[in-house]
């Protein structure tokens, strides 16, 4: 079926006509000589039809959501490597980077799952964003060294009056705010250069909404049945 747009529909007022005794499919290039289909303005045989078809169903089960996870997990992380790279050494405007992560994690979301579908959507998007976050890794480990640092210090200090337990408090409240800020760094870098961070909200939602895209169902319209020789007119 690679020979079909599937995500091209037609009108409804499309013609689809034959003049001979037999036409060819555009898929499987058999040819046809009863009856055939339109799918998205492609003349196609009954089996080709009902493959298409269940080309354009989202794939349900957990094995092809927990694929399409791995898969866009590894290309968020190689996105938001890029992303640091681009943000430590080229001091580029943040967010540009953000369009190709979205086509890196939209891709290997949808290669991974082999079809496209509401759930992919939420996945690659949420992946797509993580790796916008995971470029400020820098910032987040360096708070994480100062949480230790202040730790220890609190530890010599408590290990004095046997307070020991309230350290363990501590130190987990920490990680929950450090975990925090890791999600709202990329929020909290853009209203800090307002108003121009307002340009890179923009791309980051332009990167976030090529992978929703790249990750949505095929979109198929079939008309038909048609006889071969018949000159027919959908409705």
């Amino acid at each position: 079926m690679s020979d079909l747009q599937f995500d091209r529909a037609v009108s409804s007022h499309s013609t689809s006509s034959t003049d001979g005794l037999a036409v060819t499919c555009a898929a499987c290039h058999a040819a046809i000589t009863d009856s055939y289909y339109d799918v998205n303005g492609h003349t196609v045989c009954s089996t080709c039809r009902i493959a298409a078809e269940a080309a354009a169903e989202t794939p349900r089960g957990v094995g092809p959501l927990a694929i399409a996870a791995a898969c866009g997990f590894f290309a968020a992380v190689a996105g938001a490597l890029i992303y640091y790279a681009v943000l430590a050494f080229a001091n580029l405007e943040i967010g540009i980077v953000a369009i190709l992560i979205g086509y890196m994690v939209g891709y290997s979301v949808r290669r991974g799952a082999r079809g496209g579908g509401r759930r992919f959507q939420i996945l690659a998007v949420v992946l797509t964003y993580a790796a916008v976050a995971l470029a400020y890794t820098p910032i987040i480990i360096r708070g994480v060294t100062d949480a230790q640092n202040n730790g220890r210090n609190e530890q010599r200090a408590e290990a004095m009056d046997g307070t020991s337990q309230s350290n363990v408090v501590m130190r987990g409240e920490k990680a929950l705010v450090l975990f925090g800020l890791a999600a709202a760094l990329p929020v909290l870098v853009i209203f800090n250069s307002f108003p121009s961070g307002l340009i890179s909200a923009f791309i980051i939602f332009i990167g976030l909404r090529q992978a929703w895209k790249m990750t949505a169902a095929p979109h198929i319209q079939v008309l038909g049945p048609y006889r071969v020789g018949s000159s027919t007119t959908s409705a």
